[in-house]
């Protein structure tokens, strides 16, 4: 029993640990599934061989095997798209990225206060509500249709971006601080920088992603904000200032 704990202590350890990075190749090289991955100690599926930032060969149910870029896909290219690793990849840092603002969004109000309302515009109350799920009920159709149309217009020219690059696609650029893309910040990272910086970007998306499920799952069950959940979790019972609370009487 100890060593079957150590074991898997060590690969959940193993699986934080930062990968090599640079381009995945399109063609799927073999390798035996039961070899043993620093995720996974019993094995993972081929295509994970540490080429992509954050590859540590965790694929216990095999997706990363799977056709997936020409799957149902009308911007497939045959020959010249990415590798079915690199279109998971793209999706894994679309949604991730979604959740990251989403988490940003579940915290932030309660936390830092909402936008003012006004009475020619939904009413002075219109954002004043923290729950996300009511928030959809009280804000003006408008700021939705406005976020609707904002995601559309990045996604539109993520799709551009994917049918103009074909198989030279760096996964998950939208332009926006990628090499040769708009630098309002005029970041200046070297290739190694750049690679760690990847690196950190899938392991926040990752998490984002597990965070705001659980968000939602909170804000759901419970109605109200998580923020003013936080102090309540935090907060000690009475019966636990007692010293002889969890000693049996007499003692």
């Amino acid at each position: 029993m100890k060593v079957a704990a150590i074991t898997l202590l060590a690969g959940s350890a193993a699986a934080f640990a930062p990968a090599q990075t640079g381009k995945a190749s399109t063609a799927i090289t073999a390798s035996p599934f039961d070899e043993g991955t620093r995720a996974l100690p019993f094995g993972s599926s081929a295509p994970l061989d540490g080429s992509l930032p954050g590859d540590v060969g965790f694929d216990p149910i095999g997706f990363s095997t799977a056709p997936f870029a020409s799957f149902n896909n009308p911007l497939y290219v045959e020959g010249n798209f990415m590798s079915d690793l690199e279109w998971l990849r793209e999706a894994e840092l679309a949604h991730g990225r979604i959740a990251q603002l989403a988490v940003v969004g579940f915290i932030w109000p309660g936390l830092f206060g909402t936008f003012p309302g006004s009475d020619e515009f939904g009413g002075v109350d219109a954002y004043s509500e923290l729950n996300p799920f009511k928030a959809l009920e009280t804000v003006p159709e408008s700021a939705i249709y406005q976020i609707i149309a904002g995601m559309a217009w990045i996604e539109y020219n993520r799709v551009i971006r994917i049918k103009e690059q074909g198989a030279n696609r760096v996964s998950g650029d939208i332009g926006i601080g990628y090499p040769g893309g708009w630098n309002p910040f005029n970041l200046n990272y070297s290739p190694e920088e750049y690679a760690e910086k990847q690196v950190q970007e899938i392991k926040h998306c990752r998490l984002a992603m597990i965070g705001a499920f659980g968000l939602i799952c909170q804000a759901a069950n419970s109605g109200t904000d998580v923020v003013s959940q936080l102090a309540p979790a935090f907060a000690a019972p009475e019966y636990a200032a007692k010293a002889g609370y969890f000693l049996p009487q007499g003692i």
